[in-house]
C-alpha cells in the first residue's frame, strides 16, 4: 500500500497493475472473500467445494463469495479445468496495486478501508503463527526470521525511504515469471511491517 501524496515515490509492482477504486474495494473488503482470494493467490486454481473444506464453510455460501469477487475482476474461471458440475477459479492477473489517499476524502469508503486493513493485519499474523506452530528442520528454520527493531527515530521522509529501499531489496531477489527455480526452493512469504509508535504520555 502506498500514499499518493508521497514524495519518494514506491517501486513499481511487478507486472500489469490494477490500482484499487471505491467500488472495487468494497468488492474485495469482506474477511471470507479476502481469505478466499488469499487462497487462490498462495495455492493456485480451487473449487468451491475444496475452498469450503479447507476453511470449514458452506459450499453454498462460498460459491456466491467467489462470484461476487469474479464480479468484481479479482478472480476468473479457470475453463481449462472446470466440468459441468463444478467450476474451477483462478486468481485473475493484475496485481492490486492501493493508494489510502485514493480514500481519504470518501467517508463512504472508510468502512471498507478499515475492514480491509484488518483482515490483512489478521492475515499477517496467521501466516506468522502457522510458520512459528510448524516443524522445520534446522536449516529453513535457520534461514527464516521474526524480527523486530525499536531503537529507531525517524522522520516521516525517512522511514518512506526506508520503506522503499527494502522494497527495492525484495525486488532484486524476486525472480522473473519464467526462471527456473532451484531444487530446493519452496514458497517464501516476506511480509514487512513499518509503522510510527506513540510514545507513553503523548497524545
Amino acid at each position: 500500500m502506498t500514499d499518493a501524496s508521497d514524495p519518494i515515490p514506491p517501486p513499481p509492482l511487478p507486472g500489469p497493475t490494477r490500482r484499487l477504486d471505491a467500488t472495487s474495494l468494497r468488492g474485495l473488503a469482506h474477511p471470507l472473500r479476502m481469505r478466499l482470494y488469499e487462497l487462490l493467490t498462495l495455492d493456485g486454481p480451487a473449487t468451491a467445494t475444496l475452498l469450503a473444506r479447507q476453511l470449514g464453510e458452506n459450499t453454498g455460501t462460498v460459491s456466491w463469495h467467489l462470484r461476487h469477487l469474479a464480479e468484481h475482476g479479482f478472480i476468473e474461471e479457470d475453463t481449462a479445468r472446470g466440468t459441468r458440475r463444478e467450476r474451477w477459479w483462478r486468481k485473475a492477473g493484475p496485481v492490486n496495486d492501493l493508494r489510502i489517499a485514493d480514500f481519504r476524502d470518501d467517508p463512504e469508503s472508510h468502512g471498507a478501508l478499515s475492514v480491509f486493513l484488518r483482515e490483512l493485519v489478521h492475515q499477517s499474523f496467521d501466516r506468522v503463527m502457522t510458520y512459528v506452530g510448524e516443524d522445520w528442520d534446522e536449516r529453513w528454520r535457520n534461514a527464516g526470521t521474526v524480527s523486530d527493531w525499536r531503537d529507531l527515530r525517524l522522520s516521516p521522509d525517512q522511514l518512506r525511504a526506508l520503506n522503499a529501499e527494502l522494497m527495492e531489496v525484495i525486488a532484486r531477489h524476486t525472480p522473473a515469471p519464467d526462471t527456473e527455480p532451484d531444487a530446493e526452493a519452496l514458497p517464501v512469504t516476506v511480509q514487512l511491517q513499518s509503522f510510527p509508535r506513540r510514545e507513553r504520555g503523548s497524545a
